[in-house]
């Protein structure tokens, strides 16, 4: 992080010493030096504001080095299709969710880099952006009610954002969804959430969990 910051300061003093030279040139009547100028300044600021997005995503996103355990959920049962779920993140306060249906899901935003921004030496990032439910049954499924929640703060500046909605602005950035598979809700059941490069793995850590995947493996 420290040479993106290197890098976003020295396209930004860039960027003021041309505004400076425009100036100069054009109180002197040199419009062609002024427009170099221009150009000149328009890159290095597009360059700085670069860097500053990327500093801002950064500091928003958690690096991903390896697979790492980034959660743990429990679930309690409310009624049959029904569950409080407790979700529970290291250094944070447990957060609680109502869920419908049998089922869940998490998602998370993920990060990767490739040539150019390689150079910048970044680790992937990530970051939990929700948690759904669903039904099993696919007439519930139309039907009924669903209920999807964020799990991240809305940021103004996020890379992953822009490099979805416009790839030419964010060149080397790799922005995508790493979801877990719909695993079985149950009441008292908990599941381990671990991350990896390109996909969220949840995994069954107490009896309940393990008998309700059990069961739902033999269902499918």
């Amino acid at each position: 992080m420290s040479l993106l910051i290197f890098v976003s300061i020295v396209f930004g003093i860039l960027a003021l010493f041309f505004l400076v030279r425009i100036i100069h040139c054009v109180r002197r009547g040199r419009i062609i030096r002024a427009g170099g100028a221009c150009i000149a300044a328009s890159v290095s600021a597009a360059l700085c504001g670069a860097g500053v997005v990327l500093l801002f995503s950064f500091l928003s996103y958690a690096r991903l080095v390896e697979e790492r355990v980034v959660s743990q959920i429990e679930f309690r049962r409310i009624s049959p299709l029904e569950f409080q779920a407790r979700l529970m993140i290291a250094g944070e306060d447990d957060r609680f969710f109502i869920l419908r249906g049998d089922e869940w899901q998490m998602d998370a935003k993920i990060i990767t880099w490739t040539p150019p921004a390689t150079i910048l030496g970044l680790d992937p990032m990530y970051r939990l952006d929700r948690l759904s439910g669903r039904y099993s049954d696919i007439d519930r499924e139309v039907s009924d009610a669903r209920t999807v929640h964020s799990l991240a703060p809305a940021i103004a500046v996020d890379i992953w954002s822009t490099a979805r909605r416009f790839p030419l602005l964010a060149p080397g950035v790799d922005a995508y969804y790493g979801t877990a598979t719909y695993v079985p809700m149950a009441d008292g059941a908990r599941y381990e959430v671990s991350l990896s490069r390109d996909a969220l793995i949840a995994r069954p850590v107490n009896d309940q969990a393990k008998a309700a995947v059990g069961s739902w493996d033999n269902g499918h």
